[in-house]
C-alpha cells in the first residue's frame, strides 16, 4: 500500500511540474493537442475538425452545380484503385473530365455534401488568394518586400515570392509529431502572430526549397494587411462566389474571432474542391472572369528556381503548388498530410479529387506513393493511355 501511494504522489508531482512547465514557458497548447490526440487514442487529430475550433464561414454566392458527362454513374474503379482507397480509409473520390463529373465514390457515411479539413491544401488556395489580390492591385508583384506589408520583416531582403515557394530562410521548423513543434503550437495555440513572431530570417532567402507550414501563415497576415480583409472573407469574395461553390466552406481560427490557420484547415467538400481544380485546368479563368492573372497563374505551376536541400534544383513546387511531370503529362495538385489531393492534369481536361484519413508515407521522388495511385486511377478510369 505504501508502494502506491509513493507511486501517486510522484504522479501527482509530475503532473504540477508539467503543467508548471506548460505554463511558464507559454507552451499551454499542449493541452488541447494531448487532449485531441493521445486523449482519443490517436496519435494525430481527425479530418472533422471543424468543431474542434472555431471557424469562420466562407460564403457561397449562386451555386453553379457541375454537370454531369454521359459515362457518370457507368464507369467502375479497378479492384487495384478500390484496394488502395480502402487501404488509406478514403472518404471521397472524384473524377471530372472536360467540365463534367465523371466518377464520384464516397465510403464511410461521407457525401457530396460532406465537409472534411484540406490539410495543407489549404497553402494552395492561399497562392489563389495572393494572385486576386496582385490582379486587384493590393499587392504590386511577388518581388514585392514582405516588409511593405509587415514591418517586423524590413530590411531582411525577404520578398513575397521566397514566402510563396517556401524559400523564405525563416527558421520555423516542420515536426508533425513533435507536440512542441510550430505545426502543433500552430493548430492547437491561439495566437498564431504571437507565434509566428517567434521566428527571424536566418538563412538566405530564395536559396533553397524548405517546406514549412510557417511561411503559409505569413502569406495569412500579408494578405490581411494587403486587402483590409480576413482571408475567409476574401476567399468567399474572390473565389468561393465566383466558381460557383455549392457549400459554404468553413475556416479554422486560432481562436473565436482570431486569425484564419492558413497553413490548414479549410474545410469543405470534394465537389467543391473539385472546382478549385476545374479553375486551375482553366489557367486561372472561369466563365469569362480572369480570376487569377495569367502570368501570376503561369509562375505559380512552374518549379521555383530554388535548391533542395541535397543541392538538386527545384523540380516540385511553383508558388503554393506541387508540380511534377508523369507519363509524358504537367500536373500540378494541392496536397494535405492525410492524403488530401485535388490535382490537374490539363492535357486529358481531368481533375482528381481524394479525401481521406491517411496517405502513404513513402515518397518518390518527393511525391507520396499514393498521389501516384489515385492520378493512375483516374486515367485508368476514363481509359487514357
Amino acid at each position: 500500500m505504501k508502494k502506491i501511494f509513493v507511486f501517486l504522489k510522484w504522479i501527482f508531482i509530475a503532473c504540477i511540474l508539467f503543467v508548471g512547465h506548460a505554463y511558464l514557458t507559454s507552451n499551454t497548447h499542449i493541452f488541447k493537442t494531448l487532449k485531441n490526440t493521445i486523449f482519443k487514442g490517436r496519435m494525430a487529430p481527425p479530418i472533422d475538425t471543424k468543431k474542434l475550433f472555431s471557424t469562420r464561414k466562407v460564403n457561397i454566392g449562386t451555386p453553379q452545380p457541375w454537370a454531369k458527362d454521359s459515362t457518370y454513374g457507368k464507369l467502375n474503379l479497378s479492384d487495384e484503385a478500390l484496394k488502395t482507397l480502402n487501404k488509406y480509409q478514403t472518404v471521397a473520390f472524384l473524377v471530372a473530365q472536360h467540365g463534367k463529373l465523371v466518377h464520384e465514390q464516397y465510403w464511410a457515411g461521407y457525401s457530396a455534401l460532406s465537409s472534411t479539413n484540406s490539410w495543407s491544401m489549404s497553402k494552395s488556395i492561399l497562392s489563389l488568394l495572393v494572385g486576386c489580390a496582385i490582379k486587384e492591385g493590393k499587392i504590386k508583384s511577388v518581388e514585392q518586400e514582405v516588409g511593405d506589408y509587415l514591418p517586423e520583416y524590413k530590411n531582411t531582403g525577404l520578398k513575397i515570392k521566397h514566402v510563396l515557394t517556401m524559400s523564405s530562410g525563416i527558421n520555423f521548423k516542420e515536426q508533425y509529431k513533435n507536440p512542441y513543434g510550430y505545426a502543433a503550437k500552430a493548430l492547437y495555440g491561439s495566437d498564431l502572430q504571437r507565434l509566428n513572431n517567434k521566428y527571424r530570417v536566418n538563412n538566405q532567402p530564395g536559396k533553397y526549397f524548405i517546406y514549412l507550414s510557417g511561411n503559409s501563415q505569413m502569406l495569412t497576415f500579408l494578405l490581411q494587411k494587403a486587402t483590409g480583409k480576413n482571408v475567409s472573407e476574401y476567399a468567399s469574395e474572390k473565389l468561393w462566389r465566383k466558381i460557383g461553390a455549392e457549400q459554404p466552406a468553413y475556416w479554422s481560427l486560432d481562436k473565436k474571432g482570431g486569425t484564419e490557420k492558413g497553413f490548414c484547415c479549410f474545410h469543405s467538400n470534394a465537389r467543391d474542391f473539385a472546382k478549385l481544380g476545374q479553375l486551375m485546368l482553366q489557367k486561372g479563368i472561369w466563365n469569362t472572369d480572369t480570376i487569377i492573372p495569367f502570368s501570376y497563374f503561369k509562375q505559380s505551376i512552374t518549379p521555383a528556381p530554388t535548391l533542395q536541400l541535397n543541392g538538386n534544383p527545384n523540380d516540385l513546387y511553383g508558388y503554393q503548388w506541387w508540380v511534377i511531370k508523369y507519363r509524358g503529362m504537367d500536373i500540378s495538385y494541392a496536397r494535405g498530410i492525410d492524403g488530401q489531393y485535388i490535382i490537374s492534369i490539363p492535357a486529358k481536361g481531368l481533375v482528381v479529387v481524394r479525401l481521406g484519413r491517411f496517405r502513404n508515407e513513402t515518397k518518390i521522388n518527393g511525391h507520396p506513393q499514393d498521389f501516384y495511385l489515385y492520378t493512375d486511377a483516374a486515367l485508368d478510369l476514363v481509359n487514357t493511355p
